[in-house]
């Protein structure tokens, strides 16, 4: 039976919920081409939901709803973090569609109902519950990369997605058929014990991980899993790119923890090993590949898809402070990533992307300050100190050499060296060449200013990254 508490714990995915329904009415009968009501609506309901998340939050671990659902420190700061970033994402989204005259409602709507995924996803404590979680996510996903349905780019990378996705989803669901067939549980607490009890099907157990692997994979972008991401990135509005490459990574890392650690902890050796080689393949493939690449989205991409192996080696390192150190990574990234692609948002004009290299040649010159801010951008992906991508690097590869893996460390280190070189090479298009055609660059006041936060925050907070990482200890601790 349903309980009062229950329905309290989830009220920002209500919240969400009803605001998501609401705005999707009102965006039917508004008149406004420019959609403003929709979009304020929607950074309304962000904002709400933001707010009832510290409201509830009390630093302990509740389950509700039979023990499917949990809310405990790990799901507040996750929550949070999409939240804020999610009102970053709209405001940087809001000033691309105005530039392509190209608003659509069903932009913000479609994010809300993505964001309500990532929180059910993050939240999870049951293997439906990912399930379900991650279907809502990745549904509206699908949605949003077809949405300009004149663009043939656009419409091939969202037909990509969705049947690589589909497929990724039933590998999971195969998974988890498999888990529930020998431990007779969903409930991932419960799932841990049961792997104990049941030493003697070990086989069949890891069978079934390595099909969980598979999805948590693919919704990461790991090798041999990433096929979708340079065509999605490079074919999508790069307002939707903007959005993919961003939160949907905080809900896949927060899927990982909840079913490796949560879950499948006793099967600990068994999944290492296999994240090691999705770890080292990712870093070495993204990195080299990436130097190959004239498009920025695509480039950004294979960017994307080394940054995950960074990512899962505080995973591999199997401590709390080895996946404080990927959850450190995965916020730090996102607020990289959103930086990058804001960028490319602020450089664009009405039906010009402004999304290759050459669009950025003489920034320096046209635009002094964003040159210094993409400047600060690119030194943070790469890894340069006092930078907060340094940090995320550092906390990482220190918590993977504690745990004894020396040579993963070292085969991270390398792939990173070589990753600094395409993230340098946009520093000399900017600075030291000339631009072959004038490009204009603009925003609204409020875009440059955020925009702006965006890049400084990088060097701020990489100042002092110790209070980030208390916050991402506290959490998982």
């Amino acid at each position: 039976m349903v309980q009062l508490s229950d329905i309290v714990v989830l009220l920002p995915e209500i919240n969400l919920l009803i605001f998501a329904c609401a705005i999707l009415v009102v965006d039917t009968f508004t008149q406004d081409p420019a959609r403003r009501i929709t979009y304020l609506l929607s950074q309304i309901a962000l904002l709400v939901t933001i707010g009832l998340v510290f409201f509830l939050h009390t630093g302990a671990s509740i389950y509700v709803f039979n023990g499917t659902f949990v809310s405990d420190p790990m799901s507040s700061a996750l929550k949070a973090m999409i939240g804020i970033y999610g009102v970053v994402i709209f405001l940087y989204s809001f000033e691309y569609l105005n530039k392509q005259d190209w608003v659509k409602g069903e932009y913000f709507v479609l994010g809300l109902f993505a964001m309500l995924g990532m929180m059910v996803l993050i939240s999870a404590a049951s293997m439906i519950t990912v399930y379900l979680g991650l279907e809502l996510l990745s549904l509206s996903l699908y949605a949003m990369v077809a949405m300009q349905r004149d663009s043939a780019s656009a419409s091939e990378a969202a037909m990509k997605y969705f049947v690589l996705g589909a497929l990724a989803s039933g590998m999971l669901l195969y998974g988890i058929s498999i888990l529930y067939g020998i431990t007779g549980t969903f409930q991932l607490q419960e799932l841990n014990q049961q792997i104990q009890m049941h030493t003697g099907q070990n086989a069949l157990l890891v069978f079934g991980m390595i099909f969980v692997i598979v999805g948590i994979a693919f919704k990461l972008g790991a090798v041999p899993f990433h096929m979708w991401v340079p065509d999605v990135y490079e074919g999508a509005p790069t307002a939707v790119t903007l959005f993919v490459s961003s939160v949907p990574k905080i809900a896949a890392f927060a899927m990982a923890i909840r079913l490796l650690v949560n879950g499948l902890e006793p099967l600990m050796q068994d999944w290492q090993l296999i994240l090691i080689i999705l770890a080292v393949v990712s870093m070495a493939i993204g990195n080299i590949t990436a130097i190959a690449q004239t498009n920025i989205k695509r480039m950004l991409a294979y960017s994307t898809i080394a940054h995950i192996g960074f990512l899962l080696l505080g995973i591999i390192a199997g401590s709390h402070l080895g996946y404080a150190a990927s959850m450190f990574y995965v916020i730090t990234y996102a607020l990289m990533s959103m930086g990058a692609f804001g960028i490319i948002i602020f450089l664009s004009q009405k039906n010009f992307e402004s999304d290759n290299l050459d669009d950025i040649k003489g920034l320096s010159d046209r635009n002094p300050w964003f040159a210094f801010i993409m400047l600060i951008l690119m030194f943070s992906l790469s890894g340069v100190p006092p930078f907060l991508g340094f940090w995320a690097k550092w906390f990482v590869l220190k918590e993977l050499i504690a745990s004894g893996y020396v040579w993963v460390a070292a085969a991270a280190v390398f792939f990173s060296i070589i990753g600094a070189y395409y993230y340098l090479r946009i520093v000399k298009l900017m600075y030291f060449d000339k631009p072959e055609r004038p490009v204009l660059a603009g925003a609204s006041a409020q875009m440059q200013v955020v925009l702006s936060l965006n890049g400084i925050a990088l060097l701020v907070i990489g100042m002092f990254p110790g209070l980030l990482m208390a916050l991402c200890l506290s959490a998982l601790l």
